[in-house]
């Protein structure tokens, strides 16, 4: 007897990577073994020289195959071993582990839009929709497109086991969300690149389409975000380091560092306007949501908790926003000796 192995991986596009997967017949009770794959077609190596390697580091029941068939997400590397250039999950792994003791965890709030050909799902072949408001946590067949497939998205992603907390539809008309964690830094990132694979490959079963486009329709429409929610220990149990935290993603050239590693097309998405802060201004502030970084009401309430990192694009890497943040927040609570 045998099962259906689905290797995924990241490839190599830029200046949004893509992902790539394809099945392996393994044996009953076989471990899953290391593969090859050809870089030369996914960005990653050139002709002449193309093997590259497929390294299981994480994996989960396949929901829509079913039975014993599994899928399985991997990091690239060479055929020497060590990481391949395009592996970000290898550069968060020694940043997750040097302040694994501040127990950082982290809740993203993944927004997508399904499309239908060249236009969002809902918008009319002539014209355009009403303008948004309506749509976001909406309900009816006027305003919602699409809960069919993000009902089965959601079924698969929990039958897989992945850390879902929720969904919801968005503000613009085949705009949604669904939220991962809370999860540690390499586990939220990578049960988030396994969500987003299930994403592509149920809504294909509809002949839809999904992006992470960070503007999907221009105008004045609100852009899709990657929200990402952050606490360690020491934020748990008291504000100061909430506070630490803020500034330190606004200390000197941070702001900047980060928006550049937060997506493709941050420019387009973060201007001031459609609750965004713009993309070459750092602000934090309670229960702003047109701040870079919002600190919810509740935890202002309680003197303890989490922030909210709104500046991420929808179609944000989760092991480079991840690192980026315990790195840069973790190193300043260390520096207070609030840990």
């Amino acid at each position: 007897m045998t099962y259906k192995a689905e290797y995924i991986w990241i490839d190599g596009t830029q200046p949004t990577a893509k992902l790539r997967s394809k099945t392996r017949i393994l044996a009953d009770g076989a471990e899953l073994p290391v593969w090859g794959f050809d870089g030369s077609s996914t960005n990653q190596a050139e002709g002449h020289r193309s093997d590259l390697v497929l390294q299981p580091v994480f994996s989960c029941p396949d929901p829509i195959r079913g039975g014993a068939d599994v899928l399985v997400l991997c990091e690239v590397l060479g055929t020497d071993m060590t990481p391949h250039s395009s592996n970000t999950r290898a550069l968060l792994r020694p940043v997750a582990e040097k302040f694994a003791g501040q127990e950082p965890i982290f809740g993203i709030e993944q927004e997508y839009t399904f499309f239908k050909g060249a236009r969002p799902l809902g918008f009319p072949e002539n014209g355009f929709p009403a303008p948004q408001g309506g749509y976001y946590c909406g309900v009816g067949a006027d305003e919602i497109f699409g809960r069919e497939i993000v009902e089965k998205h959601l079924e698969h992603c929990l039958a897989a086991g992945l850390g879902l907390s929720g969904i919801n539809a968005e503000v613009m008309p085949g705009q949604w969300e669904f939220q991962v964690g809370p999860l540690s830094p390499l586990e939220v990132s990578d049960h988030m690149w396994v969500a987003r694979w299930l994403l592509y490959r149920t809504a294909e079963d509809f002949g839809v389409s999904a992006t992470l486009d960070a503007k999907p329709a221009k105008g004045d429409w609100n852009g899709a975000g990657a929200h990402t929610n952050f606490s360690t220990k020491a934020m748990r149990e008291g504000y100061d380091p909430i506070i630490t935290a803020c500034e330190a993603l606004g200390d000197g050239d941070k702001p900047l560092l980060h928006v550049q590693e937060y997506g493709t097309g941050i420019e387009a998405r973060l201007t001031g306007q459609h609750e965004t802060a713009p993309w070459n201004e750092y602000s934090y502030g309670v229960s702003d949501r047109g701040a870079s970084v919002r600190i919810p009401w509740q935890v202002e309430v309680e003197k303890k908790g989490y922030i909210e990192d709104r500046r991420p694009n929808a179609n944000v890497d989760p092991y480079v926003v991840t690192r980026l943040i315990v790195d840069t927040c973790c190193t300043a609570l260390d520096k207070a000796g609030q840990v």
